[in-house]
Parts: C-alpha cells; sequence; structure tokens
C-alpha cells in the first residue's frame, strides 16, 4: 500500500508535536499549564507506599531511553524502568493516553492541546 508523501509528512510532523508535548507533559510531572493532563496511579503503584514516590517521579521525569521498540509511532507516550525500594529493584511502566477535553474518548485531534489533554499512568508491568 502506498501512502502519498503529503501523508507520510503530515504523519511525521505531528508525531514530532505530539512527542514534545508528552515531553513537557512528562518532564514537568503534569506541572506544566500549557500541556493539560492528569497523573494517575494503579493499586499496585500506591500499595509501594509514600516511600519510593519521589524517586519514580524522577524517574519518569528524566526517562529518555526512546527506541523503535517501546515508541514505534514516535509520539514518546511509553517508558519502563526500574527504581530501587528496600534493597531491591522495582520495575514499572508508564503510559501517556491522549483524551479529549472532558476525558471521555481518545482524542480526535492529539496534536491540539486546546482540544486534547493527557493521561500519564504509573503501573507495574502486572498490571499491564
Amino acid at each position: 500500500m502506498d501512502f502519498p508523501l503529503n501523508e507520510i509528512a503530515e504523519a511525521a510532523r505531528q508525531a514530532v508535536t505530539i512527542a514534545e508535548q508528552n515531553d513537557r507533559f512528562r518532564r514537568s510531572f503534569g506541572a506544566d499549564p500549557t500541556v493539560p493532563g492528569r497523573i494517575v496511579v494503579t493499586q499496585g503503584v500506591a500499595a509501594l507506599g509514600t516511600g519510593p514516590a519521589q524517586r519514580i517521579m524522577v524517574a519518569v521525569m528524566r526517562f529518555a531511553d526512546f527506541t523503535e521498540d517501546n515508541d514505534p509511532q514516535g509520539w514518546h507516550d511509553f517508558g519502563a524502568f526500574e527504581i530501587e525500594d528496600g534493597g531491591h529493584a522495582v520495575r514499572l511502566y508508564w503510559k501517556i493516553d491522549l483524551y479529549d477535553a472532558e476525558y471521555r474518548f481518545g482524542s480526535e485531534v492529539p496534536e491540539d492541546l486546546a482540544r486534547t489533554h493527557r493521561v500519564l499512568t504509573l503501573l507495574l508491568p502486572d498490571e499491564w
């Protein structure tokens, strides 16, 4: 199946825009008011307690290991990392999903900040 060059170029432009927005949201841990969204944690992450919370937050904010395997669309919307907790390595994931402004459906225009809100979910691998 052949795609017109203008569609390929538009998809590439969109990917760069969404990746930049996702990076701003993630690096600020949701505190950048220009990129609306929420941070949520699963029950498994909440059960880790408040002790590792800062290490988790810093690891998410500093994450930069995007590869073809974990970022096939180029949106910078997923990461896997480990933190130390009580002398043990704990593996976690983060995932950014793009919703409409009411958080009801997937965003129809994910690169439009006025119409897209992000949800960054922190979870354990067995909660995927």
